[in-house]
């Protein structure tokens, strides 16, 4: 399975998704002017991993922000992966961050997926 590599810049996060060696990774800032677009290879990349995934699947979030179109766009990513066994999310927050650890316990109510939350 092709890994699927995008670079973050200043409005689109880094994302890496790597099957052989397990790498699941959403990372920075998420503002991109067309979000729908933007995260469509991932939900797609997703949708087919979850034919043939690994038998554990730990998907990283760390992101600093992420406005309003792109939190429509995480979620579509999360009930993505809700169809995939032995998916476990873990949510990235800086310590002092409360608006980015209550988004993930936001998220995490949405989806039935299991998160786990990390400060960094």
């Amino acid at each position: 399975m092709e890994i699927l590599n995008l670079k973050g810049t200043e409005d689109t996060p880094t994302i890496l998704l790597d099957k052989k060696n397990g790498i699941f990774e959403i990372s920075g800032r998420s503002l991109p002017e067309d979000s729908a677009e933007f995260y469509k290879p991932v939900i797609e990349w997703i949708n087919t991993y979850a034919t043939a995934a690994n038998p554990a699947t730990e998907f990283a979030f760390k992101l600093e922000y992420f406005n309003t179109a792109s939190s429509k766009l995480i979620l579509d990513v999360l009930s993505a992966l809700e169809e995939i066994k032995g998916v476990k999310v873990i949510w990235y927050f800086h310590d002092d961050d409360e608006d980015m650890e209550e988004a993930g316990q936001e998220f995490s109510e949405l989806v039935e997926i299991p998160f786990e939350f990390k400060t960094y």
